[in-house]
């Protein structure tokens, strides 16, 4: 409860709504508090009322009065005559909860508003990001084709609501549109292909088509492309050949977006300083991360032998459990061992058996966990150094390269006004000059906006930086619930080991009437002889 709303207890629903509102926790916006306020079907009258009886600051909202506001909606709905004394009434009770469905757009909508407001922040952070989609990719069962079989992809998003199938083919088309479409931006590496690639290989290949889906499908500005959204909804045939047909002449992100003929003025004048510090920071992290995963990665092949040796030592103790050899007294004499010992095998056999599932599963969560999600941010770290080396060799060595150029035409034109050459061929040459400085202009505009996405994409790459957290939290809980499962299946196996044991002589060993010189009585502590 905030200090200046006296009356009633704050519901968690409006620290949520704040939350989405107002991530920075700054103040409300009115025309996103009237979008969020539209979702209750009050009449729009009614909202600019709440508004009115809200705390408000020159058109902005503080978090005290968009929870006032929320409370007047929830009464509103309810069919009540809104004023300010109705909340007296809730003293000590947690204010009432409005009813505004689905708020999932909401986060969208609240994150375009604080980036129109401030280009240069992201205004998103990890969880954010995660929400705008989530897409799964799975393998449909092998097909024959005429002459080689072909491997088909289950495409799922969460976003659309959509499922459809996938060749590799379609997503190298669709890579090859996207990279030309956001060449400044962290596009994935596809993985490579391969003819005839075994089973491992295609399962491998599989998981990263997964990552290359989820991190374009949660980039802030990939996310809302036609290209996307066209991959992952259309359900017609021969989507290779579709998405080239609808996107070959689509234009590149600098031709569409606003902020191109603004970059200039988006660009802080230390930022290539700030560029390289940055790529110094990112470039250590993703040196660390491999190192990381390396371990993850020898983690998961010491539960796989494990699981392996604790399921091949069951199956030894089964193999003699199941031997049907006799054994004579001409063998044992009179020990018993074997009987007992083949009895307890049996039993035994099945609690390795447990051992080794839980710990293949171990394998399986690690992997999942563990490991997916450094190879999740590696991805995403080669995109970038991918997208520095664009910058570099392509942006801004063509912006260099134009230069250049006109130099040498003004050389030109300079060496045929001295020599008195043809007015026709100093003419030609002051046209060249003039279109050259129109390109130089738009190779200038596009190194800035270049500039300005690079600045956006390193801070992509810090929003991604709490993947960490979830490394470690998902490393702590397979490695707490292995250790746990283990010890209660170690635990469980006592009552067999004990079976194993032989059996105590003081209860089975018959005294004869020994006399007491008799072996049995001398000597009470010598080997294999108790009393």
């Amino acid at each position: 409860m905030t200090a200046d709303l006296s009356f009633g207890s704050i519901p968690s629903f409006y620290r949520e709504v704040y939350d989405i509102v107002c991530p920075n926790q700054e103040q409300v916006d009115r025309d996103l508090f009237v979008q969020l306020l539209v979702k209750s079907s009050l009449p729009k009258h009614v909202i600019m009322q709440i508004w009115d009886m809200a705390d408000t600051n020159h058109g902005m909202m503080t978090r005290n009065g968009l929870y006032k506001a929320l409370a007047f909606t929830a009464l509103a709905q309810q069919g009540k005559t809104l004023n300010d004394k109705l909340l007296e009434t809730f003293s000590g009770q947690e204010l009432p909860t409005p009813s505004l469905g689905d708020l999932s757009d909401l986060r969208s909508s609240s994150a375009k508003l604080r980036r129109s407001k401030n280009p240069n922040i992201l205004c998103f952070d990890y969880k954010e990001l995660c929400a705008l989609d989530t897409v799964k990719v799975e393998l449909v069962p092998e097909k024959k084709g005429i002459i080689l079989k072909h491997v088909e992809y289950e495409v799922t998003s969460q976003r659309h609501k959509t499922t459809v199938l996938r060749r590799y083919n379609d997503f190298i088309a669709f890579h090859e549109l996207l990279t030309a479409r956001f060449a400044y931006r962290l596009v994935p590496r596809l993985p490579p292909k391969k003819v005839g690639a075994s089973r491992e290989f295609i399962e491998q290949r599989k998981k990263c088509l997964r990552r290359y889906l989820n991190i374009i499908a949660r980039h802030p500005q990939m996310c809302e492309d036609k290209l996307l959204r066209f991959f992952l909804t259309f359900s017609g045939s021969d989507a290779q050949h579709k998405i080239k047909e609808h996107f070959r002449s689509i234009p590149d992100e600098f031709m569409t977006s606003e902020m191109a003929s603004k970059a200039k003025d988006l660009v802080p004048l230390d930022t290539q300083q700030q560029l390289v510090n940055s790529k110094e920071l990112i470039f250590m992290i993703d040196d660390c991360v491999g190192k990381l995963k390396e371990i993850a990665e020898n983690m998961v092949i010491r539960s796989t032998v494990y699981a392996t040796d604790m399921l091949q030592m069951g199956r030894q103790f089964s193999i003699m459990s199941n031997s049907t050899t006799p054994v004579t007294a001409w063998a044992s004499g009179t020990n018993r061992s074997w009987d007992r010992l083949q009895a307890g095998f049996k039993n035994l056999s099945v609690e390795f058996a447990a051992l080794s599932d839980k710990s293949t599963q171990a394998a399986v969560d690690e992997e999942d966990g563990m490991v997916e999600k450094l190879t999740f941010f590696q991805d995403i770290i080669t995109a970038y150094r991918d997208l520095c080396d664009r910058h570099e060799k392509g942006v801004l060595h063509d912006h260099q390269k134009a230069i250049q150029k006109m130099g040498q035409y003004k050389k030109k034109k300079m060496s045929a006004t001295v020599s008195s050459s043809e007015a026709a061929t100093v003419e030609q040459l002051q046209q060249r000059i003039l279109m050259q400085e129109g390109e130089i202009a738009n190779m200038e505009n596009r190194n800035y906006y270049s500039l300005h996405c690079l600045q956006m994409e390193t801070q992509l790459i810090h929003a991604h930086l709490d993947i960490f957290h979830e490394f470690v939290a998902c490393m702590a809980n397979v490695e707490s619930k292995t250790a746990a499962d283990l010890a209660r299946v170690w635990s469980a196996m006592e009552p067999v080991i004990s079976l194993l044991a032989p059996p105590d002589s003081s209860s089975t060993v018959k005294r004869s009437m020994s006399p007491p010189s008799s072996p049995t009585s001398i000597n009470n502590n010598g080997p294999g002889i108790t009393l």
